[in-house]
């Protein structure tokens, strides 16, 4: 479900903080001391959480072999130069966001962010969903089916500006180009090796049903378990930046790695947050109606964001309430 699996990498950094064992203010050095390299000692959680760390790619292109290997690119990130001031401006970590999150939880943790989400999310909450997918369950997976390329001008025009060569889009897209190792022909996303690293930003597998019981576990009970108190589920999801995005070349609001409710991603609510993913899926939790809800596809939609498909089923299930 491709950038929906950020919803599911805040909810883990969210639980930390509940427990006291971060804080958003924290510099994220503190906790990872090799970040602090290239001058990101003053980095703080908060910054890398709300997409304005100034590392959205590495300047250097890395092997395929190496992002699924994760410490190679997690070791790149520590030692990466910021491409802008950080807290300058905000712009989406497309892939880098989650092994940034990913090394942040295994530093105060020590479990892995897939790990740490298959104990103490996935399992208490019996869910259908994984960040690095067992062996197990690969048969279970189905195919994603490439979107067709767009045909309307003003899409063509916007794609452009997003991910034309060297633009800050295409980088962070494609982890500078890394993520096209295998050629236009292929997807890398319906290959096992993908499947089975954890790419918290990325590589996220589940249905709909656990992605919306996930949510609805933010906001109260569900069958006795809330992953978040009322306060941590507030804190991660207050608006920490809106505005103009250095990468997507729109208009973009963030919480704590959630997205929050404006005309890219409308969501169910104006308090409501989650995340979108390319393709079509969307996950969120709407506080004030207390509705968790999930949409995962895998016949893909060109956008960036605003799937038809979601966009229509968000209106049904408002108008139900």
């Amino acid at each position: 479900m491709f950038s929906t699996t950020k919803g599911a990498a805040a909810i883990c950094v969210a639980r930390l903080v509940d427990a006291g064992r971060l804080h958003y203010d924290d510099t994220v050095a503190s906790h990872w001391p090799e970040f602090a390299a290239g001058g990101k000692e003053r980095i703080t959680v908060r910054q890398m959480m709300s997409h304005q760390a100034g590392l959205p790619y590495v300047d250097q292109v890395l092997p395929l072999a190496d992002l699924l290997a994760v410490t190679p690119v997690v070791e790149a990130l520590a030692a990466q130069t910021p491409v802008w001031e950080p807290g300058s401006t905000h712009g989406y970590h497309a892939l880098t966001y989650g092994w940034l999150a990913g090394e942040l939880v295994r530093r105060i943790d020590g479990r892995t962010l897939g790990t740490y989400f298959a104990e103490e999310v996935a399992g208490p909450l019996g869910l259908d969903f994984y960040i690095g997918l067992p062996e197990s369950e690969e048969s279970r997976v189905s195919t994603l089916e490439t979107a067709p390329p767009p045909t309307d001008p003003a899409e063509l025009a916007m794609m452009m500006r997003i991910m034309g060569p060297g633009t800050t889009g295409f980088k962070a897209l494609t982890m500078n180009g890394s993520l096209l190792a295998l050629g236009a022909a292929d997807n890398p996303f319906n290959t096992r090796d993908l499947h089975a690293t954890e790419m918290p930003a990325a590589n996220g597998i589940t249905n709909a049903s656990s992605l919306a019981r996930m949510y609805a576990a933010t906001v109260g009970e569900v069958d006795g378990v809330r992953l978040l108190t009322r306060d941590a589920m507030r804190n991660a999801s207050a608006e920490e930046v809106n505005g103009p995005d250095a990468a997507l070349v729109a208009d973009t609001r963030f919480g704590m790695g959630f997205m929050l409710n404006n005309e890219l991603v409308p969501l169910l609510g104006p308090n409501a947050f989650g995340h979108a993913g390319a393709g079509g899926s969307l996950g969120q939790a709407d506080p004030d109606t207390g509705v968790g809800y999930g949409y995962v596809m895998n016949q893909m939609h060109s956008g960036i964001a605003g799937d038809p498909r979601a966009v229509a089923l968000n209106d049904a299930v408002r108008s139900c309430l």
